[in-house]
């Protein structure tokens, strides 16, 4: 099956543990531009987020290709996404806003949504069900 994975920046780490499991199963993965940047140690993900934090990540999407278009493109070529909602914000299993409409592409493309953990409770959180997400529970056998 072909992935994309989705999830806050700041869990580049993970997207990028979660990328090398889910290839070990036989799948194909994409990951965001970001994160390939991050991994290929091009940007350091404490300057990517200190400069977020300071002034926003515009001066990053500006740097590169648009962000939301490459990641939309690797969503049409998947079979399904994978979001890593950890908690953030104070938030357990939070959805942040580009995931949602990440979420939303995957949706309106017939594509499979597979959440790591539970729903969060957000404003939102009626969107994310109407959605009908798969739950994995942390278990990534469950992808299928």
């Amino acid at each position: 099956m072909k992935i994309a994975i989705i999830a806050s920046i700041q869990f580049s780490k993970e997207m990028v543990e979660y990328k090398q499991q889910l290839e070990k199963l036989g799948h194909v993965v994409f990951i965001p531009y970001s994160t390939e940047k991050i991994a290929a140690s091009e940007i350091a993900l404490e300057e990517y987020m200190k400069e977020k934090e300071a002034h926003g990540d515009m001066k990053f999407r500006e740097e590169g290709p648009d962000l939301i278009k490459d990641h939309y493109n690797k969503i049409l070529k998947s079979d399904a996404i994978l979001m890593l909602n950890y908690s953030k914000k104070g938030v357990k299993n939070y959805v942040g806003g580009n995931a949602l409409m990440e979420m939303g592409f995957a949706y309106v493309n017939n594509k499979t949504i597979f959440l790591l953990h539970d729903i969060p409770d957000m404003p939102y959180t009626d969107e994310i069900r109407a959605m009908h997400p798969t739950i994995l529970h942390g278990n990534l056998a469950e992808i299928k």
